[in-house]
């Protein structure tokens, strides 16, 4: 069988997906792999982290951001068994994790300006992102690998369905566990 030109040069195009949801236990974080066309590859979680009284302290106005790229972001992108081309969010305050990761990461939001954000991201237009997408100023030298991996995706692909995925999939996942914990 002849494979298509190039399909031995590159490896295939992996998609990260990472979100973090806050409930009465703490923050957790979902990460999803996809391929190009959006199929699964690997999920993974955390479990609660609920920072405590000296982190806060201590953190002050950077503790979100210090819980969401360095303590739930960067360790669910690290214990991936799956490596990925590109970290997509919809999370601002994840946009810290770039400076961790050696990763492009965009993040996928209509309007994601708050007051400390508003000059520190910049707009990407491209057609498989409805909302938007953006990146850290500091690394737009990433912009035009990010376009080429966008490009990549199949164009039925929209970067904000699969949130939604890892949402309900949190929710069952954690309603396994209540259930175990409760057997």
């Amino acid at each position: 069988m002849a494979s298509g030109a190039g399909s031995l040069d590159a490896p295939p195009l992996t998609l990260g997906f990472l979100t973090i949801l806050q409930d009465v236990t703490g923050w957790i974080g979902g990460y999803l792999v996809t391929n190009s066309w959006g199929r699964p590859l690997e999920f993974r979680l955390t479990t609660a982290v609920q920072p405590n009284r000296v982190q806060k302290a201590l953190y002050g106005p950077t503790l979100q951001e210090y819980v969401f790229a360095d303590l739930i972001g960067k360790t669910l992108v690290e214990k991936s068994s799956t490596p990925v081309s590109l970290i997509v969010t919809d999370l601002v305050p994840l946009w810290t994790l770039r400076k961790r990761i050696p990763i492009p990461l965009v993040i996928v939001a209509s309007h994601p300006m708050t007051n400390s954000s508003a000059t520190e991201l910049l707009y990407l237009e491209h057609p498989r992102a409805r909302q938007g997408v953006w990146l850290p100023v500091w690394a737009s030298s990433d912009g035009e690998s990010i376009k080429a991996l966008l490009d990549q995706i199949d164009p039925a692909v929209e970067l904000s369905e699969p949130f939604s995925r890892i949402r309900e999939a949190v929710a069952e996942a954690r309603k396994l566990g209540a259930n175990h914990r409760a057997a």
